[in-house]
């Protein structure tokens, strides 16, 4: 049970998610699982545990009603950057992401090795990660962070105009294409000092391994924490699923597609709140949460919900450790660029989740955005046509001129 939740939650769409229809079975065929080196344990174990960190701290400073992040996400956009770090700053990294005694290389071969299994774990669920880095026309980045990044994030990287009013629609396309256009409008806009874009984009699309039946969705009331009551339309379904009940929560787990994901449903015991869960919320305590679960009868019936959410993780991350790497005078990143002068200057995450009778669609992306002081950037040259002027087409081989003319008051209808 433990690696089985272990593996879930690393892959996670968020801390919190929901269930399933049919009658289900509690024999069943052995479920397809990740194969991991101790290296790639030691990472998956460090996202769980940072992950859990990082929804605590989230979940404490937001005002929201319905919160959601992805911590793989989050993770990968970190990882990336992570490459680029140096001194005090690639020491708060390790600390931050757990990654304790690995080399860079041990940490690189294990994002590696989990995304390419992530992605081709059950042929009936839609899963996908993406990676890309953006870097202004000019900005020199070392050739070893670039190489780095592309061979084990499979990362895209583009050098790309950011005075240009068009990046921000560039990048923000880009985000769409690889979230199924569900993560939109993400980046604002560019700083004048903004250098670089590090961007994890993550893609779910699953069914429920026993589907709801549309038929059997009802209103019902929900009842909100500060007492009032809310109408909800509620999912309904029997079957024997795992189920777990102690002190603290009643849990149940809702497989999708061959039960390589799952979504497990934790609903607070009649004298706790979400807030308690939450304080305890770490890896020992996760694991020892689920000891006794067991296959048993139960009757779910869960609310369909559809929301997003969007935050700065500038001070989440700031609160776990990673100050140092948003100090715009401490921050140490010459593995990007030997001038330094780089710091982090936000994280913005974004994620977008749709439970519903038939299964679940979620997507998450992360964009990094370091920005740089006092650094040279060979600015490309201007030039504007705004006078009258020649023009030729020619042939390249030959120099053969094919056309030749002069525009002195351009028109055009």
């Amino acid at each position: 049970m433990k690696r089985y939740i272990t593996y879930i939650i690393a892959i996670l769409i968020s801390v919190s998610f929901l269930p399933s229809c049919e009658k289900a079975d509690p024999i069943q065929k052995e479920t397809p699982k990740i194969t991991l080196n101790k290296k790639a344990a030691e990472i998956l174990e460090a996202d769980q545990a940072f992950g859990f960190e990082l929804f605590r701290e989230v979940y404490l400073q937001s005002e929201e009603d319905n919160i959601m992040i992805s911590p793989l996400s989050v993770s990968y956009a970190l990882g990336m950057t992570y490459n680029g770090a140096a001194g005090t700053t690639l020491q708060a990294f390790n600390d931050v992401l757990h990654f304790g005694d690995l080399t860079s290389e041990e940490v690189n071969e294990s994002y590696k090795d989990l995304m390419d299994q992530l992605i081709h774990l059950d042929d009936k669920v839609e899963f996908s990660i993406a990676n890309s880095i953006w870097y202004r026309l000019g900005f020199q980045v070392l050739p070893a962070f670039i190489n780095t990044n592309k061979d084990y994030f499979d990362a895209a990287v583009k050098e790309i105009d950011f005075t240009d009013p068009q990046t921000v629609e560039v990048i923000n396309q880009w985000i769409e294409d690889k979230t199924n256009d569900k993560i939109k409008d993400m980046l604002d806009f560019v700083p004048d000092d903004a250098v670089m874009y590090l961007i994890n984009a993550i893609y779910f699309n699953a069914t429920w391994k026993y589907e709801f039946e549309k038929g059997d969705t009802y209103q019902g009331d929900f009842n909100l924490a500060d007492g009032t009551k809310h109408q909800a339309d509620y999912m309904r379904i029997s079957g024997d699923f795992q189920y777990t009940s102690n002190e603290d929560f009643t849990a149940v787990d809702l497989p999708y597609g061959d039960s390589t994901f799952s979504m497990v449903v934790m609903l607070p015991s009649s004298e706790k709140e979400v807030s308690d869960l939450v304080a305890k919320l770490d890896v020992g305590q996760w694991d020892s949460w689920f000891d006794d679960s067991r296959y048993t009868g139960v009757q779910v019936d869960l609310p369909k919900f559809k929301y997003e959410f969007k935050e700065l993780l500038n001070e989440p991350l700031t609160d776990l450790g990673l100050g140092v790497a948003f100090s715009e005078f401490e921050a140490d990143f010459t593995m990007i660029n030997p001038a330094g002068n780089l710091f982090i200057s936000r994280v913005i995450h974004q994620t977008f989740i749709d439970v519903q009778e038939e299964g679940t669609e979620a997507a998450a992306a992360t964009i990094i955005e370091m920005c740089g002081i006092g650094i040279d950037i060979d600015n490309p040259i201007s030039f504007k046509a705004d006078k009258p002027f020649l023009y030729l087409i020619k042939e390249n081989s030959t120099g053969a001129i094919v056309f030749i003319g002069k525009v002195g008051k351009p028109e055009y209808s």
